[in-house]
């Protein structure tokens, strides 16, 4: 026996070793994947700049050209009329030609080509303000007839359009450059999605590893318990011995299960910071594209305006529940562990002052839902830490007020009875019943039976079940659907010994 003992012993030790690898391993992977989110949601941010940028740049070029031509009808409306309104309304607009090739120059001081199509539009501009100013100066002179004979002759038609076939040059290289860092933007977008899949898949394979660590321990305590049981009566060296290494193991699962934890939200903050960010981006972008399909439909096209308005949207929603879920499983984790931390100090009980306390603590509940409590009197008395023995009643007591048979008022009975030097306190209910193959899989961790339709997350018969361990008794259940549920918690009588 001892041989086999010990080759379940190895197997057990490599399989921890591995389980706890993968788990590290699954932690480094999701470190790297919050890094590579974090930077593609700079590059993305630095896209959705330069795409901004791009549309300024058109913007300044367009503002340019409409000053140029409104400023030229004015002159020549003022040359053939004399009227003061035309004068106006070229020296309005002239005047605002200056500040727009300045607005040019800066923003397109990072594109050589760019500059060069502006450094040969400047002697252009200087001849043609000087032609303009020379005929406006004859017609407020009076000189009108000489005016128009000088404005006949001039150059101001071929330096306009050299300056349009230029300034068109420009709008083209924008446009060009627009539709290339629309692509980067939407390739970067794709690429962020895809990270956030990633990162989302490891946090769901790194609980479920850690999930797994703390089911295959608790299993493992309870099939080392029932060996001292049968063990107990001829080796009590192995007892002594195998009780040591229960407790090791236990404050191991709670030190685990505390560690990854914190461990666990370290990434989860990152993803749902990043996610935040890549939020507060997507806005300004929805708003280009808005502003786009208003001023320039022609430049968008449908796969950048579905994955500004619907696909990012999308996307972010489903991490974000995704990134909610798991925080409510992390708080889980961390509750269990904090609870397993906590040391027992037992004291002598009046069981039927406790059953009242508990009752009394939730009662606003019971009668909410219209719930008849009792509990069942004279009941023995025993030693045993008194708030994780409220801590099991309430739970068992508020389950019980919580999944009610429809049709019928619903009622708990409390009661507790000595069977082979141990107590056995019983809750009994006339509810909704509990499918006998869900009898053992609504202990564990997360696991709930029969239809969800009331709030929780899995986690209060496995406390009750890791407290019941901690006082060295168990949990059990009978039940059959429609038939109510009665659950036994056998605990030592005098838990000093």
């Amino acid at each position: 026996m001892a041989g086999a003992f010990d080759k379940v012993a190895v197997s057990e030790e490599r399989f921890g070793r591995a389980l706890v690898a993968f788990v590290a391993l699954g932690f480094g992977l999701l470190i790297a994947a919050a890094v590579a989110v974090g930077w593609n949601t700079v590059r993305t941010g630095q896209h959705t700049q330069r795409v901004a940028h791009t549309q300024q740049v058109r913007q300044a070029v367009a503002d340019l050209q409409v000053d140029l031509e409104q400023s030229e009808t004015a002159r020549r409306g003022y040359l053939l009329t004399g009227q003061p309104v035309f004068l106006t309304a070229y020296r309005t607009t002239g005047g605002m030609i200056p500040a727009r090739y300045r607005t040019i120059r800066r923003l397109v001081e990072d594109n050589a080509a760019q500059i060069g199509r502006l450094d040969r539009i400047t002697p252009l501009l200087q001849r043609l303000t000087l032609l303009r100013a020379k005929s406006i100066a004859l017609v407020r002179n009076g000189q009108l007839a000489p005016a128009q004979a000088e404005f006949a002759g001039d150059a101001s038609v071929p330096l306009m359009r050299a300056i349009r076939y230029r300034l068109r040059a420009m709008a083209g290289e924008e446009a060009a450059l627009l539709a290339l860092r629309t692509q980067q933007q939407a390739n970067a977008a794709r690429l962020f999605y895809i990270m956030a899949s990633v990162a989302s898949v490891l946090l769901v394979i790194v609980a479920a590893l850690s999930l797994t660590v703390v089911v295959r321990n608790t299993r493992a305590l309870t099939a080392s318990r029932d060996d001292l049981r049968r063990l107990a009566g001829s080796l009590e060296d192995r007892v002594t011995e195998r009780t040591a290494d229960l407790a090791l193991a236990n404050e191991e699962i709670q030190r685990f299960a505390y560690i990854v934890s914190h461990d666990l939200r370290s990434p989860l903050v990152n993803v749902m910071g990043f996610t935040a960010e890549l939020e507060s981006a997507a806005a300004p972008l929805a708003e280009l594209v808005t502003r786009a399909e208003a001023e320039a439909p022609q430049i968008l096209t449908e796969e950048a305006r579905l994955a500004a308005r619907e696909d990012l949207p999308e996307a972010l929603g489903f991490i974000r529940t995704s990134t909610a879920k798991m925080d409510r499983l992390i708080n889980a984790i961390l509750q269990l562990s904090r609870q397993g931390r906590r040391t027992l100090a037992p004291e002598p009980l009046d069981l039927a002052a406790v059953c009242d306390t508990v009752i009394g603590a939730i009662r606003h509940v019971i009668d909410d839902r219209g719930v008849t409590a009792t509990v069942v009197r004279p009941m023995p008395t025993m030693i045993a830490d008194r708030v994780a023995v409220e801590q099991i009643l309430s739970n068992l007591v508020e389950n019980a007020t919580k999944y009610l048979s429809p049709g019928r008022p619903g009622t708990v009975t409390l009661s507790a009875r000595k069977h082979l030097g141990r107590i056995v306190m019983s809750v009994a209910d006339n509810g909704r019943g509990i499918d006998p193959r869900d009898h053992q899989r609504i202990f564990d961790l997360f696991r709930r039976s029969g239809m969800q339709d009331q709030p929780g997350e899995g986690i209060g018969l496995a406390h009750v079940r890791a407290l019941a361990y901690r006082m060295g008794g168990t949990i059990s259940v009978e039940s059959a659907l429609g038939e109510g549920a009665t659950f036994h918690l056998t605990l030592p009588q005098d838990q000093t010994a």
